[in-house]
């Protein structure tokens, strides 16, 4: 949150990514995705598995999920004057999320909203006519709920093409305050089931997905214990 803050004060931008257990299966696979990591300026532990293999590498980290990094970053936006931007699924789930921002922050100054179309190439020409149009909106942070790996990557080309903007991409992090999507109650988060709940509520999105992740666990946990 200081560097956030300091960044806001000298108009730099930056890219915030929320690694969890499927960024890293992608990571594995996907060399543009690799591409856009390396171009994150700040990468917070998202998911339970990060933070556990962190332990076992001697380099513990603490959990900082997305979604609860939307309201705070909004908070810290209102104080430095710094408007924001909402980059996500619908416009009616990006408008209520809206809402919900200024219920939390009545002073922040909500500068751009943007649902990009069904197909959106996030390095391709309608991504660049996003970019320009949020740099000349004066937005200094963009929340970016597209999924991985199209908000990573829109994020990498606007350290290029946007670089006063500051990006958090967050997934499902607007929708929550939406409430298009319902988060798990907070005894489930505390059990570190979330996966489970989300999973339940989209299994033929999420099954394939969390499998491909538990397979991947194993291996990771085995490099960190390495890595000591």
């Amino acid at each position: 949150m200081d560097e956030i803050a300091q960044r806001f004060e000298s108009r730099q931008g930056f890219a915030l990514a929320t690694i969890n257990l499927d960024h890293v299966t992608k990571l594995e696979q996907d060399e543009g995705f690799r591409s856009a990591y390396a171009a994150q300026d700040l990468v917070v532990a998202d998911g339970n598995p990060i933070v556990w293999v962190s332990q076992l590498a001697r380099a513990p980290v603490d959990l900082l999920p997305g979604s609860e990094l939307v309201v705070p970053l909004t908070k810290l936006a209102a104080q430095k004057d710094a408007p924001i931007a909402l980059i996500g699924s619908s416009d009616e789930s990006l408008e209520a999320a809206g809402n919900a921002l200024k219920r939390e922050a009545p002073n922040v100054r909500i500068a751009y909203i943007c649902a990009p179309e069904f197909g959106f190439d996030p390095e391709g020409e309608s991504a660049r006519k996003i970019l320009s149009e949020l740099a000349a909106s004066g937005a200094q942070l963009a929340f970016l709920a597209l999924g991985a790996p199209k908000q990573e990557r829109f994020a990498a080309l606007g350290r290029e093409l946007a670089p006063s903007v500051g990006f958090a991409s967050i997934g499902a992090g607007l929708d929550f305050l939406s409430g298009t999507q319902v988060r798990a109650p907070k005894w489930v988060r505390q059990i570190a089931m979330e996966w489970l709940w989300r999973m339940l509520g989209n299994p033929k999105r999420l099954v394939g997905r969390y499998a491909q992740s538990a397979m991947a666990l194993p291996g990771l946990a085995l490099r960190a214990y390495k890595s000591r």
